[in-house]
């Protein structure tokens, strides 16, 4: 991806108290070598990505696995076992099992590649732990739940350059041909200068694990961890950065002037869904007058409406149907094959591990990220909210202490007393 201009302000302002990383020696496995796979996060994505990972090289194994919750690795395990054209890839024994908030560090000592699929408030301390190590990553998105943790994800990109090390996001859209080619088209001027983005993910509710009397207040959020900010971001940056991504992407790194919105919590009136918001509406201004007009929602009962419509002044294009439609007349729309998208991420991820020649989008992927986190907090402050003051921010998320016990949970941000520090 090409650095431009706009794109290199962001990451000056990111790093600017950051970490002078020194040179480091190219790193990449020999084709006839055996990658040996770690996953980290053993959910629903993580036993995906390991799936996906293992039928994208002929020569790669999975040989550890690591979650907070044993219960859940074995679940993962298990059901990987019963994939029959992988099964025969799968040695994980019970000492490469791993549990615990420690787990991790113990699984890099023996991978090459390492997944991190936990909830995204651990994807800054497990992604620099792994860069630190050496290792080749797949990170889900998004890649923080915070302004620091943009900041680290930036950092740990940076070393990961320095290192020769793979760098794969999961923001899987970017990997779907028929995508590439629909805003290829637009790079190249197929709707002239584009305006604004109408972005929109409204879906219906999720999961709720339930409640145990035995669990612990840490144990009880982390295993719902999507009603839990300091975990999940909120929905509007776990579900809708994909939204944010597809835009990042169109707009080539452009960096915002401003955010403003509205949002609330009108249906998740009940305390076991932790303190994260069900509505957003949020437009972000950018230079030129250029804008995103950002919506998301997550109730029940509601239709649902996942798009991404650019307006340009010669055309729009209507992404998730990979459709360009000139004011002259004209249309595209694309007919090709387009492969699975999360297959194909992985496939790329380790064709550039045995290249010598490894992808990294962790800087792009931070930035997508920082915007679905920037409307997050102009709508829980209710404020106009500028880049600067954005970036500027120092505020973690993450708990003082993380061990099994207590865990206090914030309040629900309300517009016009919340502030970002």
């Amino acid at each position: 991806m090409t650095e431009t201009p706009n794109r290199r302000e962001f990451l000056n302002v990111a790093v600017a108290s950051g970490l002078a990383v020194s040179s480091m020696p190219h790193l990449y496995a020999a084709g006839s070598d055996t990658l040996r796979v770690g996953l980290v996060g053993c959910g629903g994505r993580g036993t995906g990505a390991a799936r996906e990972a293992l039928r994208a090289d002929p020569n790669v194994k999975l040989v550890a696995m690591c979650d907070a919750f044993m219960d859940r690795l074995q679940i993962s395990l298990n059901n990987l076992l019963k994939v029959p054209d992988i099964a025969s890839k799968i040695d994980v024994p019970p000492e490469r099992c791993f549990d615990g908030f420690d787990g991790y560090k113990k699984l890099l000592e023996c991978v090459d590649v390492v997944l991190l699929c936990t909830p995204p408030g651990f994807r800054p301390l497990h992604l620099r732990a792994a860069i630190d190590a050496g290792k080749h990553v797949f990170c889900e998105k998004p890649l923080a739940v915070d302004v620091p943790g943009v900041r680290s994800v930036i950092e740990s990109a940076q070393l990961a350059k320095k290192k020769g090390l793979a760098l794969c996001s999961g923001f899987c859209f970017r990997y779907e041909q028929a995508k590439r080619e629909t805003i290829k088209r637009l790079h190249d001027g197929m709707i002239g200068d584009i305006r604004a983005l109408h972005i929109t993910y409204l879906t219906g509710p999720l999961w709720w694990r339930g409640q145990d009397p035995k669990w612990t207040e840490m144990e009880y959020q982390m295993r719902n961890w999507y009603y839990f900010t300091w975990l999940s971001g909120d929905f509007i940056v776990e579900q809708h950065c994909h939204n944010f991504d597809k835009a990042n992407w169109v707009l080539q790194g452009a960096i915002p002037i401003s955010a403003m919105g509205v949002g609330g919590r009108q249906v998740r009136t009940d305390p076991k869904y932790g303190n994260i918001y069900d509505h957003f509406a949020v437009t972000l201004e950018f230079p030129n007058g250029v804008k995103i007009f950002s919506a998301c929602r997550q109730m029940p009962n509601c239709p649902s409406d996942i798009n991404d419509h650019i307006i340009g002044t010669q055309g729009q294009c209507h992404l998730m149907r990979h459709r360009i439609e000139r004011y002259d007349g004209k249309v595209w729309e694309f007919s090709g094959e387009s492969k699975n998208m999360y297959q194909v991420e992985h496939d790329e991820l380790f064709a550039s591990i045995r290249s010598g020649k490894p992808i990294n989008d962790g800087e792009s992927a931070a930035h997508s990220t920082a915007l679905a986190i920037f409307a997050r907090e102009a709508a829980y402050t209710g404020q106009r909210l500028t880049w600067k003051q954005f970036m500027a921010s120092q505020t973690s998320l993450a708990p003082k202490v993380y061990a099994w016990g207590p865990n206090p949970v914030p309040p629900v941000p309300m517009p016009g007393v919340y502030r970002l520090s």
